[in-house]
């Protein structure tokens, strides 16, 4: 009986660590500027590639009802809330543990970025970059992971 419970504890935390090792979850974003709680943002596999859609909006200031009046893409006059904001993110073959190749959007300026993702703090921290050209040009928010 104990060696089946260890067993089970065992599998328990194995599956937490895969778990940590993936930017898919639930996150809750921080503005790189500000340093105020944003939104919760859940990340998930589509189609072999991340994508990360606002599940709840965390600033006090923001309205329930905003739209992306600013985007300029299929995006435009749509809800932020619910909003896919990270597209088609994928794991890098060189395996430097980022995800890269995708887009995000900052819906309050409309503005969309390149993205690269990396995990920090042993899969509780989220560096999320945001460039234009090269990954040098940019910002980076820390995201703490939900769950």
């Amino acid at each position: 009986m104990k060696r089946l419970l260890l067993a089970l504890a065992a599998t328990l935390a194995m599956g937490s660590a895969v778990a940590q090792s993936s930017p898919v979850g639930l996150w809750k974003s921080v503005d790189d500027e500000t340093k105020k709680e944003k939104s919760l943002v859940r990340i998930s596999e589509a189609d072999g590639a991340l994508v990360g859609k606002i599940e709840k909006l965390l600033d006090p200031a923001s309205k329930p009802d905003a739209i992306c009046d600013k985007c300029d893409d299929d995006r435009k006059d749509k809800p932020i809330l619910g909003m896919t904001i990270i597209r088609g993110v994928n794991k890098t073959p060189d395996d430097d543990g980022a995800w890269k190749g995708g887009t995000v959007l900052d819906p309050n300026k409309g503005k969309i970025y390149k993205l690269r993702l990396k995990l920090a703090d042993e899969g509780k921290k989220l560096e999320v970059r945001g460039y234009i050209g090269t990954p040098l040009i940019g910002r980076t928010q820390t995201w703490s992971r939900v769950e």
